[in-house]
C-alpha cells in the first residue's frame, strides 16, 4: 500500500502522478474550453500541438528520473487532455482528496485507478457533491491550508471559479487542527491576465520561507497583505501580469533547494539562483498555453 504523506510544498518529493499529452484530443472548440487562455490560443489559431506536449512533460519526467522519484502516469483515455492531474485530486497529511471537478472530468479520475488501489480505502477522502473544489486551489503549508476561492454571488457564472466556499468549510472539519485560510481570487472568463484560475496561478511558496506573489490575483488587498506579512518582503519574488500570464508562479518544487522552472522565466530563474536554489530549466511554453504549468500538471503523493 502506498503510505501517502504531504504535509507542505517543498519537502523531498518520492512519488508523483505526472499527467500525460498522449492522444490529447487535437484542437478544442471555444464551447469546450475551461479558460480563457485556451480559448485565446484556438482562437488564434496557436493551440498546442500533441507532440510538442508529449516532448515537454517527458522532459519533466526526465529530472523525476534523475532524482530517483517514483512516477505513476494515468491510464490513456483517447482523444482526451489528461494534462493536469492537480485537478482531479489533491494529497494533505495522508488523505486522498477527489475533487469535485466539472462532470466532463470524472474519466480523469478513473484514469488513476492504478494509484488509487494502491491506497487505503479509509484514506480516500470523497466531499459531499455541493463542495467544488481543485487541487490548484490547495496548498499544505505545514500548520496552514491555503486555500483559492471566489465566493461572489455570480460564482455559477465563472467557469474560472473552481473552488467555493463549501469545499473550503468541508476541509476545515477534514483538518481540525490546520489553520485553513482561504484567499478570494481574481476571475475573468474572457481575459487570462485579468484571471487568477487557481491560488497556484498567483501564489506558490518556496523553500522554508520564500514565494511567489502576484498581487492583482487576489480580489481583497488585506489577504494579499497577510501574506506579505507571513513570508516577509524580503522572501518575495513579486511577479507582474505578464509573468503571471506566462505561468511563473506555477513552478514545481521537488526539494526545499530544488525547482522545476519554464526555462524562459529568466528573471524568476536568476532571482531563485541568487536565493541558493537549484534551477532544473524545462521547455514548458506550450502547454502554458491552457492556463497551467509545472504545478498543474503534478500530483504529489508522498513527500519527506
Amino acid at each position: 500500500m502506498l503510505k501517502l504523506n504531504i504535509q507542505n510544498e517543498t519537502a523531498r518529493l518520492r512519488a508523483v502522478i505526472l499527467g500525460i499529452a498522449n492522444s490529447n484530443g487535437g484542437v478544442p472548440e471555444v464551447k469546450d474550453c475551461y479558460d480563457p487562455k485556451s480559448i485565446q490560443h484556438v482562437l488564434s489559431g496557436t493551440y498546442p500541438f500533441e507532440e510538442d506536449m508529449i516532448r515537454e512533460i517527458d522532459g519533466v519526467a526526465e529530472i523525476f528520473k534523475k532524482y530517483n522519484i517514483k512516477v505513476y502516469r494515468p491510464d490513456v483515455i483517447e482523444n482526451y487532455n489528461q494534462i493536469f492531474s492537480r485537478d482531479i485530486a489533491f494529497v494533505i497529511e495522508d488523505k486522498f482528496i477527489q475533487a469535485n471537478i466539472l462532470p466532463d472530468r470524472e474519466r480523469e479520475y478513473k484514469a488513476i485507478y492504478n494509484v488509487i488501489s494502491q491506497i487505503d480505502s479509509d484514506k480516500i477522502i470523497v466531499l459531499p457533491e455541493e463542495c467544488h473544489v481543485e487541487g490548484g486551489d490547495v496548498m499544505p503549508w505545514n500548520n496552514y491550508i491555503f486555500v483559492g476561492t471566489y465566493s461572489g454571488k455570480d460564482y455559477a457564472d465563472f467557469i474560472t471559479a473552481r473552488t467555493n466556499t463549501h469545499a473550503i468549510e468541508a476541509i476545515k472539519k477534514l483538518f481540525p487542527n490546520k489553520i485553513v485560510k482561504s484567499f478570494e481570487l481574481r476571475k475573468s472568463n474572457t481575459n487570462p491576465k485579468e484571471n487568477a484560475l487557481h491560488l497556484d496561478c498567483c501564489f506558490q511558496p518556496l523553500g522554508k520561507d520564500k514565494a511567489i506573489l502576484h498581487k492583482n490575483g487576489f480580489l481583497v488587498e488585506e489577504e494579499y497583505e497577510w501574506l506579505v506579512d507571513f513570508f516577509g518582503k524580503k522572501n518575495i519574488f513579486e511577479i507582474t501580469k505578464q509573468e503571471m500570464y506566462d505561468m511563473n508562479s506555477n513552478v514545481f518544487s521537488i526539494a526545499e533547494d530544488i525547482v522545476i522552472s519554464e526555462k524562459n522565466f529568466l528573471r524568476l530563474n536568476t532571482w531563485l539562483r541568487e536565493q541558493g536554489f537549484t534551477v532544473e530549466e524545462v521547455q514548458y511554453a506550450e502547454i502554458a498555453k491552457q492556463e497551467g504549468l509545472l504545478r498543474c500538471s503534478t500530483l504529489p503523493l508522498i513527500r519527506d
